[in-house]
């Protein structure tokens, strides 16, 4: 038998241990809190205390509209996390604050519009995948801090680095993590969540209200995040809300998505109920080769009856839009600026 037939038809079989049921607010209350400690341990790497960021400015540039500052901290002993914080110009103190994520491709860069050759592009001429999405932030007012994720950009092996810039070291990362027993998620997982202590300690940001954005891959960490981490006010999620089935299931996807047993616990949509009550807001191409669109408005329908559930339909929000994998944004800033 091919073996991806039987494999659909195992996940067919599958029915997901912990399904969102609805109920109570208390009932849901106690079910967050065990699907989140489940999680938490199938996705690993994550600490339990946090040992001292001990950040480095390493370069300052002023912009006309904002300053933007070359960051490194710790995120655990022997990792160090790159990252660009972006502040608007006149910027009062305690701001909302977003951490921004970017997918694969070229790394953080390609969302503060660094161009390939180093210079800087106009807001304007933006990259078409990421769209700039953290300088958009900057735009509105926000505080930004973009982060390279492990894997891509600035934080590749130097095997990766030779092969080219848009080149990651995602699957040789990625199955040195699942040796050790942990997940490329849990990493970036535990480096989002050093980003928004990063944040909470910048006297421009407000640390009771964080957003996440991401788009693809940085979609995903953007989402889990917000999942296992209630400091997250607001998420902002591009180019992956979907089902597994319908997405990383169904096609090939770079191995930096699988979590070992995710499946048999629960479906993406259901992992909604993590988040709720607190906002989410979830947006997809109409031509969207990796994530559908028609299993993208099955998670929306679930999403919606759970945030409902929790008397809090108005904190979740979604978005189609005339595009391919790409960061569109127009309805999640809008989102944003009523929830955040």
């Amino acid at each position: 038998m091919d073996p991806q037939v039987y494999a659909r038809q195992r996940f067919a079989q599958t029915t997901p241990e912990m399904a969102w049921k609805l109920g109570t607010p208390e009932e849901m209350r106690r079910r967050q809190s065990a699907l989140r400690s489940r999680i938490r341990a199938l996705v690993g790497g994550i600490l339990r205390e946090r040992p001292p960021l001990k950040p480095v400015v390493h370069e300052s540039r002023q912009f006309p509209r904002y300053r933007r500052d070359t960051v490194r901290f710790e995120s655990r002993p022997d990792m160090e996390v790159f990252g660009y914080y972006l502040v608007p110009a006149d910027c009062p103190p305690g701001r909302p604050a977003i951490l921004c994520l970017p997918g694969h491709g070229r790394g953080v860069d390609s969302i503060v519009g660094i161009a390939e050759d180093g210079s800087q592009r106009d807001l304007e001429k933006p990259d078409e995948y990421q769209m700039d999405f953290a300088l958009q932030c900057v735009a509105h007012g926000y505080p930004t801090f973009a982060l390279e994720q492990v894997s891509f950009g600035h934080r590749r092996d130097q095997q990766a680095q030779r092969a080219g810039s848009g080149a990651s070291s995602c699957t040789r990362d990625s199955m040195a993590a699942l040796m050790l027993g942990e997940t490329m998620t849990g990493w970036r997982i535990w480096d989002a969540m050093r980003g928004l202590d990063f944040l909470a300690t910048r006297p421009e940001a407000d640390p009771r209200r964080l957003a996440t954005m991401g788009i693809s891959g940085g979609g995903l960490t953007s989402f889990w995040t917000a999942c296992l981490d209630t400091r997250v006010r607001v998420a902002v999620v591009s180019g992956y809300f979907n089902t597994f089935r319908d997405s990383i299931l169904a096609m090939d996807h770079c191995v930096d998505n699988y979590v070992p047993g995710i499946l048999p616990l629960t479906e993406m949509p259901d992992m909604a109920g993590l988040i709720a009550p607190r906002a989410l807001f979830v947006e997809s191409g109409t031509k969207d080769p990796i994530f559908p669109l028609p299993a993208f408005q099955r998670a929306v329908a679930r999403a919606q009856e759970i945030y409902a559930a929790w008397g809090a339909a108005e904190k979740f929000g979604s978005e189609v839009f005339e595009g391919d994998h790409q960061f569109y944004g127009k309805g999640a800033f809008r989102f944003l600026e009523r929830h955040l």
